[in-house]
């Protein structure tokens, strides 16, 4: 019997040891499977979604003459979403009104768009010229936005450099359309038959350097920056490239260009020296990266860059300082790269709270022209741009502890989280009510610091966090568990930053923001819920699951004559514990459905 056992526990033992083995030979395809599979089990009791919405008791109306006149509630105007923000200046307004507050509750699904693809699926969708565009970590493809059916589909075939399967999606310009790839190309096609023109390299994917970001495209220009900055040794950059040939017009380093890095092309005017960056022996220089999309003033030729954190993530010894131009909006000469000025937000990162999205310009009931900004740190600021001055910084997420220091061997619990705040989708405006709306993720993280000489032993090419933890799921930081979670709406005045109402999700909301001349706000959870709301005061008008985890574009245009909404559902990613489901295009109207549900 003893004998028996003996050999039962030494097959016992084989098997994981080999099973060990096979995982860790092919790591990279069992940690999404894996992750998968954890997030299959989560979901078999996942809650439906759930909303509060909450009136300031101290509000007071500005009383301001509107800036801007908005159209008659009744009067349809024809428009596209041509753009990553709808315009360049990413204010996300939609001038339509067929869908309003009195017909929004018989919002319906019409046709739906299935990719087929488990994916990272955060694309900002563009409608133009009769076509809907979106994008995966491998496809780029082409849908009629009236009934979903597909014109074309043009499939890449790389080798991704990281486990992160995700694409923010592409940009229009003359015919032509362009996107990232996680192997560190930018890419261009034939709008009309998704045909590859040309395809040029901006990055090192040998070093975990990518380019997920949303580009935008201006004056024969296309607009991307290099992902990456949590990965030692990858410095953020930015780029202009010729949208005819994809020939680098210039390039602007983020972070301190040193030596040995490499020039791609034409570098834009920058004074950024060493002196922010107090870099220990072994511990290049980075972080800055920029990972989503970017904004542009067309009025004044000005590129509007946010740039990621530094890193170590965690740990700020091995890069004392202020670390510039990281934490910052950094703000470009958008045909030369040329330096301008920027703003620093995130003055000493050490939560990984990176300036993650694009900012938006906005003009106010006030006169002003401000910049409004919502990092990852749980903020809203808004700085004026006639002289630059920050007018407010507003909370508008749960932030808690997050002014305790780390050291090695000690947690420290803190909120926002490195995967809370708002990440990849920015602020929205509505001119008729001059109301700011931001969407925010209320998820918190506890931090360990691994020894300062652990941190300088890891190798260039590597995630370099600082988090002590083996486990490769809290690479950055241990998020609270699964359900202790939640998703803010905040609407604040924009003049003042106060805010005026907010509505509170159990799913945190990482959607784009679409308010509407219909007086209707637009927007999605993580749980897969897609909600309209009145934009006036929050009060719920339509709601109703529509499919997996909404981390993606929510737009509105029109098609054969009648309003539609397009929404980007179906995220599964590592980081994020969602319903598994193939990423979908889902459009939605007033109208019968059509076709595909």
């Amino acid at each position: 019997m003893k004998k028996a056992l003996s050999k039962f526990a030494g097959a016992v033992v084989l098997l994981g040891v080999v099973a060990a083995g096979a995982l860790y030979s092919y790591w990279d395809q069992a940690v999404p499977i894996l992750g998968m599979a954890i997030n299959y089990v989560r979901y078999l009791s996942a809650p439906a979604g759930t909303t509060v919405t909450e009136l300031s008791a101290t509000w007071k109306d500005t009383g301001a003459p509107a800036s801007l006149s908005s159209p008659e509630p009744s009067k349809l105007i024809s428009g596209d979403w041509p753009s990553y923000n709808k315009t360049l200046t990413s204010e996300r307004y939609s001038d339509l009104s067929q869908i309003n507050k009195t017909n929004v509750g018989k919002l319906k699904v019409l046709c739906t768009y299935d990719t087929g693809q488990y994916t990272g699926f955060t694309t900002g969708l563009i409608e133009v010229n009769g076509a809907l565009i979106g994008t995966t970590e491998y496809d780029i493809f082409s849908i009629d936005p009236a009934n979903c059916h597909e014109n074309w589909r043009t499939h890449e075939d790389y080798k991704p450099a990281t486990l992160q399967g995700v694409n923010r999606g592409a940009a229009y310009m003359d015919g032509m359309l362009f996107r990232g790839t996680q192997d560190g190309r930018v890419l261009a096609y034939d709008f009309k038959t998704g045909k590859r023109i040309w395809a040029t390299s901006i990055a090192n994917p040998t070093i975990g350097e990518t380019t997920p970001a949303a580009p935008i495209a201006w004056g024969g220009l296309v607009f991307i920056g290099n992902a990456g900055g949590d990965v030692k040794g990858v410095k953020g950059r930015m780029y202009a490239l010729d949208a005819k040939t994809g020939k680098i017009v210039w390039e602007f380093y983020l972070v301190p260009k040193t030596a040995g890095d490499l020039t791609r092309g034409p570098q834009g005017k920058s004074p950024l020296g060493m002196s922010t960056w107090k870099n220990e022996s072994g511990s290049p220089i980075t972080g800055g990266a920029t990972w989503t999309s970017y904004t542009l003033d067309p009025a004044t030729g000005l590129l509007y860059v946010p740039g990621g954190n530094p890193a170590p993530d965690f740990s700020t010894g091995p890069r004392q300082g202020a670390n510039l131009y990281s934490g910052s909006v950094i703000v470009l000469n958008a045909k030369t790269g040329a330096y301008q000025r920027h703003f620093k937000l995130v003055p000493i990162d050490w939560h990984d709270w990176d300036v993650s999205n694009t900012p938006a310009i906005i003009h106010t009931k006030g006169g002003r022209k401000i910049l409004a900004v919502t990092p990852k740190d749980g903020f809203l600021y808004g700085f004026d741009l006639a002289n630059n001055d920050m007018l407010y910084r507003t909370p508008v997420t749960r932030i808690d502890n997050a002014t305790a220091t780390f050291s090695a061997g000690n947690s420290v619990h803190f909120c926002p989280g490195s995967t809370g705040g708002a990440e990849w989708n920015g602020p929205a405006y509505d001119p008729q009510s001059n109301l700011i709306f931001i969407g925010e993720v209320d998820w918190c993280t506890t931090v360990t610091l691994m020894s300062d000489s652990k941190i300088r032993a890891v190798k260039v090419g590597q995630p370099w966090s600082g988090e002590a933890s083996i486990n490769p799921y809290e690479t950055w930081g241990e998020p609270d568990a699964f359900g202790n979670w939640a998703g803010w709406v905040y609407a604040s005045d924009a003049d003042t930053g106060t805010w005026k109402w907010r509505l509170k999700s159990n799913y945190p909301i990482q959607s784009g923001m679409t308010p509407t001349a219909g007086g209707v706000l637009f927007f999605g959870d993580m749980g897969g819920n897609f909600y309209a709301v009145d934009a006036d005061n929050g009060k719920k008008l339509w709601g109703q699951k529509i499919g997996g985890a909404i981390g993606g574009g929510v737009i509105t245009y029109t098609a054969n004559g009648a309003q539609k909404v397009a929404v980007a559902a179906g995220l599964t990613e590592i980081l994020w514990p969602t319903d598994i489901v193939t990423a979908k295009v889902i459009v939605l109207g007033l109208g019968d459905a059509t076709a595909n549900q």
